[in-house]
């Protein structure tokens, strides 16, 4: 009879640290039992029943004392990382007290399990650095010294999904710990994958205005393969908002002039005449725009500015520096300095801002982005399908969603990638 491991599923969302885990529990001919769930989402609740039998679900953990918490052999947590306020004060435990791996630290203190898995975003590797030089930052090093203080032999490793046999970039940190032995998270085999591979044939079209401007730039449907909607970056992968005319009609001389602007308005020394911290991407006055296009007279080029304002491709702003304000360093406008203009960037005001073909690779799918990546599929866009973005996480063909696809779009962006997990996971047990 196979030997039963006993788990529970923190900030459990879709489930799917809990479906790697019970793969690679069933790779190794053991028999996974869930022994206790908490997710305080209404719509992650409703589809994690759905999939797992009704299972029942806890609340919020923070309101959970751990003497509640059934017996485990494994702790899988996806966890949100809140500000640690007080790290690198060596106050060890103390230190993750106000933050959610606080409520995961003092369930393993108490509970002992042989392990766990902990996931999060890649920057939590480098949040609170004091050191640039350092490679890890004070949250990350306090999160170390609490679990190894408890006992555990923790190991930690950035992976990509895209090593994974999906065509994601995805990387996230994955720490892990065991009681019983040492481990390391290098050298899986890694293998990659496209979009054809999971992509669904013959779904309606998304046909609007925008997608038909799209599609007659290019009369060859396969260029949109890979192509971003933005207004943020250039590059020749990029089509802005003034190459379509989104916002009304232009001349080509103003469609140069957006083009030029949006690299210059990059460029650090600006900062340095103006006396202000360079940011990416600073508005710039007339006189600094004809400094570079002087191939225009310069109350012509006024004329071609304040119409590109007018029609909202470009802002009229101050530029901001790095102020400190009660130790808090913001950016704020520094209204001593004169207005100039500056690029209206907002990449979710486009319907899609992202093509994907069949060669593709997606970027990292993110809660406020996952319904605005467009698919070319025969002569035609479509949006991203709901099984498309369940099948970008390695969701199982048999996981079906009961919730409306808003719900699930903003799940899918913070969950995780069930073969990473399951590879990870069988390092450990």
């Amino acid at each position: 009879m196979a030997k039963t491991l006993k788990f529970i599923d923190l900030f459990a969302g879709l489930g799917g640290i809990r479906i790697g885990f019970e793969q690679a529990c069933i790779q190794k001919n053991l028999k996974p039992k869930c022994v206790f769930t908490s997710e305080i989402k209404n719509h992650a609740t409703a589809i994690y029943k759905y999939n797992f039998f009704n299972h029942c679900i806890a609340g919020d953990i923070t309101k959970i004392h751990e003497n509640e918490i059934p017996d485990f052999d494994y702790l899988l947590a996806g966890f949100p990382c809140q500000a640690f306020s007080t790290a690198g004060k060596k106050h060890g435990f103390n230190d993750t007290r106000g933050t959610l791996f606080f409520d995961v630290a003092r369930i393993l203190k108490h509970k002992k399990p042989r392990g766990f898995l902990l996931e999060n975003v890649e920057g939590l590797v480098t949040h609170d650095r004091k050191n640039k030089k350092s490679p890890i930052g004070n949250t990350l090093q306090v999160i170390l010294n609490v679990l190894e203080d408890m006992g555990y032999y923790v190991c930690w490793k950035v992976l990509d999904a895209k090593d994974f046999g999906i065509p994601q970039t995805r990387k996230r940190i994955y720490i892990a710990g065991s009681l019983d032995k040492k481990f390391n998270l290098d050298n899986f085999e890694n293998f990659s994958s496209t979009f054809k591979s999971i992509k669904e044939d013959g779904l309606p079209p998304f046909d609007t205005r925008f997608t038909k401007k799209i599609i007659s730039l290019f009369p060859d449907i396969k260029e949109l393969s890979g192509k971003a909607i933005k207004d943020k970056r250039g590059g020749e992968n990029n089509i802005h908002s003034w190459d379509l005319e989104l916002k009304g009609k232009l001349e080509l001389i103003q469609k140069k002039i957006m083009s030029i602007l949006l690299k210059e308005r990059r460029k650090k020394k600006w900062a340095i005449l103006k006396g202000i911290t360079w940011m990416d991407g600073m508005s710039l006055t007339l006189d600094e725009i004809h400094s570079f296009c002087d191939f225009i007279e310069k109350a012509k080029l006024k004329v071609y500015l304040d119409d590109l304002v007018n029609k909202k491709y470009l802002k009229l702003e101050h530029p901001k520096d790095l102020v400190e304000i009660n130790g808090i360093k913001k950016r704020s406008y520094a209204t001593h300095l004169e207005k100039g203009y500056n690029i209206v960037t907002g990449k979710l005001s486009f319907e899609l801002n992202k093509i994907l073909g069949d060669d593709s690779i997606a970027p990292t799918i993110v809660a406020t982005e996952a319904d605005r990546i467009g698919v070319i599929d025969k002569n035609y866009i479509r949006r991203i399908s709901e099984r498309e973005c369940l099948r970008f996480f390695g969701f199982p063909e048999s996981y079906k969603s009961n919730i409306n696809s808003k719900d699930l779009y903003d799940l899918i962006g913070n969950t995780v990638v069930v073969p990473v997990i399951k590879k990870v996971m069988e390092r450990i047990i």
